[in-house]
C-alpha cells in the first residue's frame, strides 16, 4: 500500500504533537486560579504553539495540493472514504480557526502576541471588552470541537489499524 510521502507524515506527526500540547496547556493554564507568572508563562507558550500550528497547517495545506494522497484501500466503503474525505477538511478547516480565535481573542482582550516573545504579530482589532468574551467562547468551542474531530479521527484510524486491518494508519506511520 502506497504510504504518505515524509514530508507530509512529518507535518502531521508534528502538528498533532502541538495540537495535544496546546490542549494540554490551554487547561492547565485556564485551571490556574489569578494571574501568576506560571500562568503568564503558559498562556505566552500556549500562543506560540497556536501560531505555529497555523503556520504548519499552511504548509501542509500547500503540501496537499501540490501532492496527492495515497488512495483508499479499495475495501473501503464509499461511505467511509467520504466520511474521511469530510473529517479532514474538517480537521484542515480547525487547525486555521482555533488559532485564529485565539488570536483574535487575545487582541479583543489588549494583549499583543508577540511570537516566541520576539516577533509582534500585526494587531489587527483594537482592544474591544464586548466581543472579548465572545471571542472566548468562539475559542473555547472550536477547541472542543477540535477535540471531537481528532478523537474521531484517531478512533477511525484505530479501527482501520485493529478491526479493519486494511493498512490505512500505516499510510501515515514514520
Amino acid at each position: 500500500m502506497e504510504k504518505y510521502s515524509k514530508t507530509a507524515i512529518f507535518l502531521h506527526w508534528l502538528i498533532a504533537l502541538l495540537i495535544v500540547a496546546a490542549f494540554t496547556l490551554g487547561w492547565t493554564m485556564t485551571s490556574i486560579p489569578g494571574i501568576t507568572p506560571t500562568k503568564l508563562k503558559y498562556f505566552s507558550w500556549h500562543k506560540w504553539i497556536g501560531v505555529t500550528v497555523l503556520g504548519l497547517a499552511a504548509a501542509r495545506l500547500i503540501w496537499r495540493l501540490m501532492h496527492r494522497p495515497p488512495a483508499y484501500p479499495d475495501s473501503m466503503p464509499p461511505w467511509q472514504k467520504t466520511a474521511a474525505g469530510v473529517l479532514h477538511g474538517v480537521l484542515y478547516v480547525l487547525m486555521f480557526v482555533v488559532p485564529l480565535s485565539g488570536y483574535f481573542y487575545s487582541l479583543a482582550a489588549g494583549v499583543p502576541v508577540v511570537y516566541l516573545g520576539v516577533i509582534p504579530l500585526p494587531v489587527l482589532i483594537d482592544p474591544n471588552p464586548t466581543l472579548k468574551p465572545v471571542l472566548k467562547e468562539v475559542h473555547e468551542l472550536l477547541t472542543n470541537g477540535l477535540l471531537v474531530v481528532v478523537g474521531a479521527h484517531v478512533a477511525a484510524a484505530l479501527k482501520h489499524h485493529f478491526i479493519d486491518r486494511d493498512g490505512v494508519l500505516k499510510r501515515m506511520l514514520p
